[in-house]
């Protein structure tokens, strides 16, 4: 029976409170009324409304699953993209010596060098070279500060983002950083300066870095940049190598693809013809070639070679490994290797029906002197018996 006294109580209340002026007040915030608290004690309760209450439930704004928090790392619209990018811009501008020395020796020595002189390089910029940090000697880094003496400030973490880099690698490829297109002449002439065999078309290719010191992660991807927590020099040298070897990679593919193309226009003549004309030194000059290739690809650009600096360091082998699938080393490396397969298979073919004619000439050949000899000996059997008769 005490249940339904309160229920009874209850409902008499709300009478009362609707038949009196409305307040102000939300419903379900409404204080207890003088007038209950006459009645039993189990009045002396808040009532609840079934509207939903507008006050949050949240303590604060970083845990009430706002989008504004989240969106201070996002890319934004194009003008915030667009502030604090650092352009970067990878060259590929020589390659290895043409060799043309008859001396052994001497054409090890060459190509033992390869395409850039780094030595050379840092003779000449002592003042601007980037200690090394790392083992590895087929790459140089230069810092160019933007101060009037030239010297580069003690402070990295200040001058990383205000200074210009420039990253030289031996086997031809140059990647700079922070350098307007109207200086890009000038800092690729440094390079020229100490390299051979310069092409008569460079390779290039853009990307861009952000430093966001307030990023949760030490890294995040955008489309064409990448976005990083701290920049240094490890980080500039870790892009540097990926797009260094990347734009060398694309070079390579597109001489392997000039060899795919000639192999395809001989085939398609011998689709016609039955035949094919070609002489044995140019098909030994495309073996050269394609196996050149390869071997620049795998040995000279290091292509596979493991990053010391990405090997210490877990965020710099995110960055080098968040890089390398961005652009696709390996997938690509895999189509060259299969379109060197195509050239190897039909070198190969070629090099047998050559053999095989060869093998038929010298058939001739000795049909032909085993012919001559028979005639020779008929004739001295013809001329032994004629004059015994005489």
């Amino acid at each position: 029976m005490g249940r339904w006294r309160a229920v009874a109580a209850l409902l008499r209340r709300n009478q009362l409170l609707n038949s009196s002026k409305p307040s102000s007040s939300p419903p379900c915030l409404w204080k207890r009324s003088t007038i209950g608290s006459q009645a039993s004690p189990f009045l002396n309760f808040r009532c609840f409304s079934a509207f939903p209450s507008p006050i949050s439930i949240y303590n604060n704004d970083s845990d009430s699953g706002s989008g504004d928090v989240y969106q201070s790392y996002d890319f934004g619209t194009k003008e915030e993209e667009d502030r604090g990018k650092i352009p970067i811009k990878a060259y590929f501008l020589s390659t290895r010596f043409v060799l043309t020395a008859l001396n052994v020796f001497e054409t090890i020595k060459s190509y033992g060098f390869g395409s850039i002189d780094l030595k050379g390089m840092q003779a000449d910029n002592l003042c601007n070279v980037v200690p090394p940090t790392s083992r590895s000697t087929n790459s140089i880094a230069l810092r160019f500060s933007d101060s009037s003496s030239g010297i580069p400030t003690m402070d990295e973490r200040e001058s990383v983002s205000s200074c210009r880099f420039m990253v030289v690698f031996q086997y031809g490829s140059a990647v700079l950083f922070n350098v307007d297109d109207n200086d890009v002449e000038a800092y690729l002439d440094i390079v020229r300066r100490h390299a051979s065999g310069l092409l008569t078309e460079m390779r290039k290719d853009d990307y861009a870095v952000k430093e966001k010191p307030l990023l949760t992660e030490e890294m995040k991807g955008g489309p064409d940049y990448i976005v990083l927590k701290t920049l240094d020099t490890n980080s500039i040298r870790i892009i540097g190598s990926v797009l260094g070897q990347s734009i060398a990679l694309d070079y390579f593919v597109s001489q392997v693809d000039k060899l795919v193309e000639e192999f395809a226009g001989i085939n398609r003549a011998m689709e016609k013809t039955g035949t094919f004309t070609m002489h044995r030194k140019k098909l030994f000059q495309l073996v050269g070639k394609a196996n050149s290739n390869l071997a620049d690809v795998i040995l000279r650009v290091g292509l596979f070679d493991r990053s010391e600096i990405a090997w210490r360091e877990a965020r710099y082998a995110l960055i080098y490994e968040y890089l390398r699938e961005e652009y696709e080393v390996t997938q690509r490396f895999g189509n060259l290797d299969f379109k060197l397969k195509f050239v190897e298979h039909n070198i190969h073919f070629l090099q047998e029906v050559m053999q095989n004619r060869r093998s038929d000439l010298l058939e001739w050949c000795i049909i032909f002197l085993l012919t001559l000899e028979n005639i020779l000996s008929i004739y001295e059997i013809v001329r032994e018996s004629t004059g015994g008769s005489l």
